[in-house]
Formats: structure tokens, C-alpha cells, sequence
């Protein structure tokens, strides 16, 4: 799921409940609901997002960002940043501070002699 509106909705829908149920349970207007789950609606706030979690069994992080299990039955939480993207020492640090300097078309030519370099 990659929007919010669609992860309201999935977990809505994995509750088996109405947009009507949802509102009464957390508080707000069937027609919030229906925003809230509307491709560019408006977004919960993170009260009513916490509530939305609570109500239907679903991981609050999963619901606000789409990282990790949707519920505590689909799996182990992934981690919220790849630590092997960044760089482990100065080395590495300082390379793509300048990697990041260059423009695309140099970027590929670095890219090629560490590429020869790294054989």
C-alpha cells in the first residue's frame, strides 16, 4: 500500500468494518472517513491516525508511513532506513560528498573507474 488513503482503507476493510463504524468508533464524521480514504484527501491527524490503529489492529507506523507488518500476524518490522545506503567511514563519506557534486554525466564516469577499480 502506498498511500495513506489506501492504508486507511485496507485497514478498515481488514476490521470488516463501515466508513460510518469507523467515524462513530474514533469520533469524527462518516464524511472525515471518506476524505481520509479519497486519493488526495485530506490526511488524519496524529490523534485520529493512533484511533484509526487502535480500532482496527493495525500498527500505527505501517498506517502513518506503510513501513514494516500491516498487523502483528504478517511478519517481522523492517527497519525504517537501510543502514549498508549510507556510508560506514570517512572514506565513503567524504566520496559521495563529492559524488554528489558532480553532474550526471560525471557522476557515470566515477561510477565506471570505481567500478574498474573495485576488480
Amino acid at each position: 500500500m502506498h498511500t495513506c488513503s489506501s492504508r486507511v482503507r485496507k485497514a478498515r476493510a481488514l476490521a470488516s468494518i463501515s466508513q460510518a463504524e469507523l467515524a462513530r468508533r474514533i469520533g469524527v464524521q462518516r464524511s472525515a472517513v471518506t476524505q481520509w480514504e479519497r486519493q488526495g484527501g485530506t490526511l488524519p491527524n496524529v490523534e485520529h491516525m493512533m484511533r484509526i490503529a487502535l480500532e482496527t489492529g493495525v500498527y500505527f507506523e505501517w498506517l502513518a508511513t506503510g513501513r514494516g507488518p500491516c498487523r502483528p500476524d504478517d511478519g517481522e518490522l523492517t527497519s525504517a532506513v537501510l543502514v549498508a545506503e549510507y556510508a560506514k567511514d570517512d572514506y565513503e563519506s567524504h566520496a559521495l560528498m563529492h559524488l554528489r557534486r558532480l553532474p550526471v554525466q560525471r557522476k557515470k564516469a566515477a561510477l565506471d573507474i570505481l567500478e574498474i577499480l573495485a576488480r
